[in-house]
């Protein structure tokens, strides 16, 4: 949510803030805003608008109206205060000398407001931001640098900030904590961004704020400050994917490019860790003693993400035989969890960023378990703070809705299981090499699912005007129905929930009744039959049926289900990653014929990084 971006160089910096903030509009947000040092008045002009960033930029005739080389940009996503001209960032001390760009909370903000209200200091907006700048210019006596650090020393909370001074043209200063913040290094310029997509145009050599840091941008270089102010060295990374990932490459939307995407990234994802038959992981390793001597795993995600984890509950404790337990980041911290040296927490983030989920790292590390992230961004807060680190190497996702992130980490969780489960014995060697082989035939499968499109868009066709929709299943059916009922509603508002195809008679049939569409997972082998049964169930209570199954059964499927989408026959380790596939799709179709904005659906945010 919200997005960060600061430039200091020899160009004018409006335009290249302006593109730069249209490059994170993914992240979801309700209002604009740049501040720039105008060298001809000495001050800070600051320009702000409700609504999309074109409107911003239409006034600003795509930044040619301002002449500064300076300057930081913003898109909201409101928290205190209404999405508003007046709460829209960057938001100005008093005197308009300070501007402060902010991506968090800060937690603390209505006890700092009253101290400063006693020490007469007007407010002019509703944000928690506000309170940032005006605290500066408080502590505000010539030295930037000091005053920002007597202002960080107050505030408690999740911030990423940019901070500009009519005093200071020449620099910008960068906070983080607890919010990301990346630094980009370019020739005779300096940016901040809270994603390296809003810079890549510029520059590909990136370096990566931690939790207290300070930095300086000037148009020489960067120098970053721990929280007591001591410098630190900063090495640079290279950033080597194509800006051409981030873009649409004639696609209509983001989300319908990440679905044909997912074949590829799948490939890039497994194809380098399957040798000759064998799983292989590199610069990673769980001695057979850690792996005897764990006493349980904990998965550790959210959203999608915490889907991908249902399903490796299943696989994980199939598997290894050890008891996995799946929990929310968001939850983690106040369950009060059983954690010691012998716990394996896999913690799950597509970003690297998701701060319910940094929190629980934090936590299980305190607890003193061993930490295994699964993330896609490299060098990401989560990655760098985990005992051992697995890329899914998906590439940039920009829709809200993910679909390539999701296949991936899922793959990645199952490969994970079975190679567990052959280092701990657990599993036998005919399974092991049926599905280490199962694993290469994946791409080729799901690029057949997506090659039959047509008949999923025209289900979409027949299914897109019902407001609300059941998903159910049994075992890894049930978790996949979570994700696919979450595609579903996130991205065309209808009223969607997943469950367990058992509890139907345990209150939910009660909400079926004629014309209610339900759709029925039955990839499941082993609880097909009572796949069925369910069909048949919610059939005489009026529903019209739309099912998922394999190929090999389609036919006894199509007898009694309205209508049937089919996926290839694999191992069934990996169905559930063929199954999201056309759930995917049908989400997308629907969301399409109802007009729905699918990149960027109302009220949510790409990345998650307040509580």
């Amino acid at each position: 949510m919200c997005g960060i971006v600061g430039y200091i160089g020899k160009e004018q910096a409006a335009p290249i803030l302006l593109e730069g903030l249209s490059r994170l509009e993914y992240r979801g947000y309700d209002s604009a805003g740049v501040a720039v040092f105008d060298g001809m008045s000495g001050t800070l002009a600051v320009h702000k608008a409700k609504g999309r960033l074109q409107v911003l930029s239409d006034q600003l005739h795509g930044g040619a109206d301002l002449n500064s080389t300076a300057g930081v940009g913003h898109t909201r996503w409101a928290t205190h205060g209404a999405p508003s001209d007046v709460n829209s960032h960057p938001q100005v001390s008093r005197s308009g000398r300070i501007a402060v760009v902010h991506n968090g909370i800060i937690e603390n903000y209505a006890e700092l407001k009253t101290f400063l209200l006693a020490q007469g200091v007007p407010f002019t907006s509703e944000t928690d931001t506000e309170v940032v700048a005006q605290l500066i210019e408080y502590f505000y006596e010539g030295d930037l640098l000091a005053a920002v650090g007597r202002a960080l020393r107050r505030i408690q909370g999740a911030y990423a900030l940019g901070i500009l001074c009519a005093d200071c043209p020449d620099q910008i200063v960068a906070v983080r904590k607890d919010s990301p913040l990346i630094l980009g290094y370019g020739e005779g310029c300096s940016f901040i961004a809270s994603d390296v997509t809003a810079i890549l145009r510029h520059t590909r050599r990136v370096g990566y704020m931690e939790d207290g840091e300070l930095a300086v941008l000037t148009r020489e270089g960067i120098q970053c400050y721990d929280h007591l102010m001591q410098p630190v060295r900063k090495d640079a990374v290279t950033i080597d994917w194509e800006i051409d990932a981030a873009e649409k490459g004639g696609y209509e939307h983001f989300m319908f490019k990440e679905i044909m995407e997912q074949p590829e990234a799948l490939r890039r994802c497994l194809s380098p860790r399957i040798r000759q038959g064998e799983v292989v992981f590199e610069d990673f390793a769980l001695s057979e003693e850690y792996l005897a001597a764990m006493n349980r795993i904990y998965i550790v995600a959210c959203g999608s993400s915490y889907h991908v984890g249902m399903v490796g509950k299943y696989h994980l404790e199939r598997l290894t035989r050890k008891p996995v337990e799946v929990a929310l980041g968001s939850e983690f911290r106040y369950m009060d969890p059983i954690v010691d040296e012998h716990t394996l927490v896999i913690v799950i983030s597509q970003s690297g960023e998701t701060l319910d989920t940094m929190a629980a790292l934090r936590e299980a590390r305190r607890l003193g378990g061993h930490i295994l992230s699964i993330v896609n961004v490299v060098g990401s807060s989560i990655a760098r703070e985990s005992d051992q680190v697995l890329y899914t190497w998906a590439g940039p996702e920009i829709a809200v809705a993910t679909t390539k992130a999701y296949t991936t980490q899922l793959a990645l969780l199952s490969l994970l299981a079975l190679w567990m489960g052959n280092r701990l014995g657990t599993v036998s060697q005919e399974e092991y090499r049926r599905a280490a082989a199962a694993f290469l035939e994946l791409p080729g499968k799901m690029e057949e699912v997506l090659s039959r499109r047509d008949g999923i868009q025209y289900l979409a066709s027949q299914y897109f005007n019902h407001d609300s929709i059941f998903f159910i299943g049994r075992n890894l059916d049930y978790a996949l129905g979570l994700e696919g009922s979450l595609k579903l509603k996130e991205i065309s508002y209808i009223h969607s929930e997943a469950y367990a195809s058992g509890e139907l008679k345990h209150g939910t049939i009660s909400l079926i009744e004629e014309g209610t569409l339900v759709v029925a997972l039955g990839t499941y082998e082993a609880l097909f039959a009572k796949a069925m049964s369910n069909i048949v169930e919610v059939k005489a209570r009026g529903a019209s049926v739309l099912a998922l199954t394999t190929q090999g059964r389609r036919e006894e499927m199509a007898q009694t289900a309205d209508a049937v989408m089919t996926i290839p026959d694999l191992h069934q380790l990996l169905l559930p990653c063929l199954g999201v596939v056309p759930l995917q799709l049908f989400a997308y179709y629907v969301a399409l014929m109802r007009g729905c904005d699918i990149d960027k659906p109302r009220n949510l945010a790409k990345s998650v990084t307040v509580e």
